[in-house]
């Protein structure tokens, strides 16, 4: 039988300098990383080539680089249509094979498992549970079966790949709320590290999960939870404190329940600074003139660009409606402004979704049949993924970058959009319901829900002189690479190691205080 062509692995390069921007310690054998979606998946092409399609979750953003500067780990659900075709004989391969940084373990769920335990209970149940966006939640006991063997699972793997080892395990997000009690009991010399990447929402919200306290138990089996910002910390400590017979010690942070205790802390997640796809982008000049050709865009026209995935926090649908009333009360701009929305498909299957992607649509066709012509139409909605080098491009060119979210825990398009812009131009608009604009000060802040008050917002952006502009993007690319993904990765590292080091007891003072002036 013919051999299959090798996939194309040259565009996973090492970050240069990542190895050394890290204060790796030697407290550990073993640096793991518990996460559902893989920096990439390896898709068959419809010649029967096999290709690499590259994730464009804010968690792939910034884990890949401290899981690189560690030569670590990453476990994964093998959700590519190829990526069986790719792996040793223990589901895993080295990246890239050439050079490698880091392993990639796969593992693969029977397809009612994965329906039950990533559309059921991950993101019918808890994502809009922990989201306030007015989106009901769906609770399933089957659902719920599913959610345990789905962590089983991921937790033997974790076990499989530290073998005899004492690892740091970092378990992400809310796909793995019961892993870490698993973990605690499958490798007991472990250090497990939970991030919640998501808003953790307030008590009586959480409490209408019919498996609220197995979440809870689950996350309290590690050292230490950590979440985005100082709020959900406290809505975690009350939910714990009123759910479950544990002892929360307020000033120190810590929970202990079951005879072990665990540390509560805000870790805000950054972005890779001078990141591969930054350096490789052409200057803004040559980025926009792509796009306006791309697009067929007329000359001198305005632009501005969302990054989404198509998904009913993000506020896509207020941004269309926000558009469309500053071209009701800007007549001037009609014809001269085009948004462009990258709206990625994402759990196409679930209702809420195709409800949501129903309105969008239904909102951009009626905003361009009212303010469109042959030559430009003001919204283009690019339902599709696209690639980071594509994405940086759309950075580069935008007068403004509008991220809209109605809830978010960061939202790293709104850093990376900051980190594009090394020529000190363009507006971010930002969300005042996005995690990023606690630490993004200097971007225009909106209410999405206040649809005139947003139109007003960009109205200001798109008149912004070249001076202001360059001030407020000065402050903002500041703060975005002081407080990067290495800084996160450090902060998260330095408090995991002492927790090591103690023997599971956090030996130096909190940092949200810190972590708060970030």
């Amino acid at each position: 039988m013919p051999r299959q062509p090798e996939p194309c692995y040259q565009d996973l390069r090492t970050r240069e300098g990542s190895r050394t921007s890290l204060d790796i310690s030697n407290g550990w054998e073993r640096v793991i990383v518990l996460a559902n979606r893989a920096p990439f998946t390896h898709e068959r092409t419809r010649d029967g080539r096999v290709g690499l399609k590259r994730s464009a979750s804010g968690l792939v953003t910034a884990l890949e680089p401290l899981v690189e500067a560690c030569s670590g780990i990453w476990v994964a659900h093998g959700a590519g249509n190829a990526d069986t075709a790719c792996v040793d004989d223990r589901g895993g391969l080295e990246v890239p094979p050439a050079n490698p940084q880091y392993r990639l373990r796969y593992v693969w769920l029977p397809d009612h498992e994965h329906r039950g335990y990533y559309y059921g209970f991950a993101n019918e149940g808890l994502w809009p549970l922990c989201h306030a966006v007015h989106v009901q939640p769906v609770f399933r006991s089957t659902d719920f079966r599913m959610y345990q063997l789905a962590n089983a699972r991921f937790a033997a793997a974790v076990g499989e790949e530290a073998a005899s080892t004492s690892p740091l395990i970092l378990v992400q997000d809310y796909h793995f709320a019961l892993a870490p009690r698993m973990l605690r009991s499958r490798i007991p010399s472990s250090t497990v590290v939970a991030f919640w990447h998501i808003p953790w929402p307030y008590p009586r919200v959480f409490k209408v999960c019919p498996w609220s306290e197995d979440v809870l138990d689950g996350l309290l089996g590690s050292d230490i939870v950590g979440f985005q910002t100082p709020e959900d910390c406290v809505n975690f400590l009350d939910t714990v404190e009123s759910t479950l017979p544990a002892h929360v010690d307020r000033q120190q942070s810590m929970v202990t329940f079951r005879g072990h205790s665990t540390q509560v802390r805000a870790y805000p997640v950054g972005v890779e600074w001078a990141n591969p796809f930054v350096r490789a982008t052409p200057a803004a000049k040559a980025c926009r003139a792509r796009v306006c050709r791309d697009l067929q865009l007329p000359a001198g026209v305005r632009v501005g660009v969302g990054i989404d995935r198509l998904d009913y926090t993000k506020g896509i649908n207020e941004k269309f409606l926000a558009i469309e009333r500053l071209l009701e009360i800007h007549p001037a701009l009609r014809g001269r402004f085009v948004f462009v929305q990258v709206a990625e498909p994402s759990r196409e299957c679930l209702p809420a979704y195709r409800a949501t992607r129903a309105t969008l649509v239904a909102t951009a066709e009626r905003v361009n049949r009212r303010f469109g012509n042959d030559i430009c139409r003001p919204i283009v909605l690019r339902e599709a993924h696209h690639e980071p080098a594509d994405v940086y491009r759309l950075y580069r060119a935008a007068d403004l970058c509008y991220v809209g979210s109605l809830h978010d825990g960061m939202n790293l398009v709104a850093k990376e959009y900051v980190c594009a812009r090394d020529d000190e131009r363009g507006v971010l608009v930002l969300s005042r319901f996005a995690g990023a604009a606690q630490q993004l000060g200097a971007a225009l802040e909106v209410n999405p829900y206040a649809i005139d008050e947003s139109a007003n917002v960009l109205a200001r952006a798109l008149c912004m002189s070249e001076a202001e502009q360059s001030s407020r993007m000065r402050l903002m690319r500041h703060a975005v690479e002081t407080f990067d993904t290495y800084w996160w990765a450090n902060q998260l590292l330095d408090d995991a190691l002492a927790v090591n080091s103690e023997g599971h007891t956090l030996a130096h003072g909190d940092t949200s205080a810190e972590r708060k002036s970030a």
